[in-house]
């Protein structure tokens, strides 16, 4: 009788987190004003992994692992229609890799673009982490560095903004500021920013610009899109999955409220132009709207384009939707405009 207890008891919480699981993704409508290829990726069913909570540190390896084998297969293709090489390397003693197109436009010759790679400070090591930075080396025509900073569990803040700004300084002595860009999604959204207020923390000049795409600007459950999107972004779905792990794993017991780790809470006085992206399903909505109206109080040149419902970073994930096309030729379109 007491086994049966037990086995009952079972099932009914593991019913119950089932149930609840699912109840995190609220059907919607597919929207019918952005383009087919971008209306596929609203209908997709969530990412699996986005309620999985690593116990300890060979869990969180094994998740990070198997994120990189499935983005590591389609980076040949990626790298062949963009035509662009990848080159490894490594600055200041951090690892490194330039992307380079097949043709540079006369005006980017001397310009270059430092990319921080997003995935929640855990994912996208290695060569994995410069999926973004194809992209915008192809379509955009400009010199990528993309930097392989060192990351949780094994090496907690603040390593990856160590290895960030360290990469930055040493990019400085042969290249002037006036002719670097930063950008970055998600994770390298946030740490764009955290570029600029390190930056200006430790005297160094700033870039001439900066394009944080969907940033996480605040560690913290904070803003109102992290209940208003919840369980409607089918990337993030919702902070108290793998994401809220990863903010605890990676502050490892610091303030999230530490400006280097929620540049939203920093002083953004001074800061170069600065283009912001987000999307109407995107859980980080309220991360990247509260720091262009931050930066826009501060009397910060920064703009804002919120596409039609996107959930979180869905820019990326198909090279041949139209609202891809249409970022990375913003952005273009914005470094060529800032940097000298």
């Amino acid at each position: 009788m007491n086994i049966l207890k037990k086995n009952l008891f079972t099932l009914l919480l593991l019913s119950l987190w089932v149930s609840s699981s699912q109840a995190a993704m609220r059907e919607l409508p597919a929207p019918n004003t952005v383009s087919p290829e971008m209306q596929k990726l609203t209908e997709a069913a969530p990412l699996p992994f986005w309620n999985l909570h690593p116990k300890d540190h060979a869990e969180w390896k094994s998740f990070v692992q198997s994120v990189a084998e499935a983005t590591a297969t389609e980076l040949p293709g990626l790298r062949e229609q963009m035509e662009v090489t990848v080159t490894p390397g490594s600055i200041a003693g951090v690892p490194v890799f330039t992307v380079t197109p097949r043709k540079i436009r006369p005006e980017n010759s001397e310009r270059i673009l430092l990319h921080l790679h997003g995935g929640g400070y855990v994912l996208n090591p290695g060569e994995t982490g410069t999926y973004e930075a194809i992209l915008m080396a192809g379509m955009g025509g400009f010199k990528v560095l993309s930097v392989d900073y060192r990351m949780a569990p094994d090496f907690p803040y603040p390593a990856a903004m160590d290895d960030a700004v360290a990469v930055y300084r040493e990019l400085l002595k042969t290249v002037p500021a006036e002719k670097i860009g930063v950008f970055g999604t998600s994770t390298g959204g946030g740490m764009t920013l955290a570029l600029g207020l390190r930056a200006k923390a430790e005297g160094l000049p700033l870039p001439a610009a900066l394009a944080p795409g969907t940033p996480w600007t605040d560690l913290t459950q904070t803003g109102d899109s992290y209940f208003v999107n919840e369980g409607v972004d089918n990337i993030l779905v919702s902070y108290d999955g793998w994401l809220g792990e990863a903010a605890k794993v990676y502050a490892n017991g610091h303030d999230m409220k530490d400006p280097m780790l929620s540049p939203i809470y920093g002083d953004v006085s001074g800061f170069p132009p600065t283009l912001l992206t987000t999307g109407t399903r995107d859980l980080f909505l309220s991360n990247t709207i509260r720091m262009h109206l931050k930066l826009r109080q501060a009397g910060i040149d920064a703009d804002l384009i919120v596409f039609e419902g996107m959930s979180h970073a869905h820019y990326l994930m198909d090279p041949n939707a139209p609202e891809t096309r249409f970022h990375f030729t913003e952005l273009k379109k914005f470094f060529n405009q800032h940097l000298q």
